[in-house]
């Protein structure tokens, strides 16, 4: 009887990791979704990040992300979107870790919600009020680093 217990026990912890990862990857059903406006997402795709990708480049944009950008409250310290946020009211957070949204969204695209929010989410506008442009991109080459 006891092993049935712990059985159940593993099989109900199981259920839920499973559930929990599953939550992660289809938090947002329209994920792949543009949320630059159709009238504004040509010109974004064109915008290209003016830092190299390198690890001095990367380490300043991880110390801006956890630190003045705050975006660790919401994105999490592991890029997964499942941050401490008291409060939420839409869908969860973008998770940076989703290999298919990396390789969806320009830098251009991510650059111009940094500007101007995300439309149908939770994410506001950060440059220039939080940001300056060269620390959003910045930011922007550490979130590319979740995908790697």
């Amino acid at each position: 009887m006891e092993f049935v217990r712990r059985g159940a026990c593993i099989t109900a912890l199981g259920w839920v990791l499973v559930g929990t990862a599953n939550l992660v990857v289809a938090g947002d059903p329209n994920v792949l979704k543009p949320r630059v406006p159709a009238d504004q997402i040509d010109e974004a795709k064109t915008w290209q990040n003016p830092f190299p990708n390198t690890p001095e480049n990367i380490e300043i944009g991880k110390n801006i992300f956890h630190g003045k950008a705050f975006c660790v409250t919401c994105h999490g310290k592991d890029g997964t979107g499942l941050g401490n946020i008291p409060g939420l009211r839409g869908k969860l957070p973008r998770n940076f870790t989703d290999k298919a949204w990396q390789a969806t969204r320009t830098d251009g695209e991510l650059f111009w919600i940094l500007k101007n929010g995300s439309p149908g989410t939770d994410m506001a506008s950060f440059v220039p009020l939080v940001l300056t442009e060269e620390e959003a991109w910045h930011v922007l080459l550490y979130v590319r680093s979740f995908g790697q």
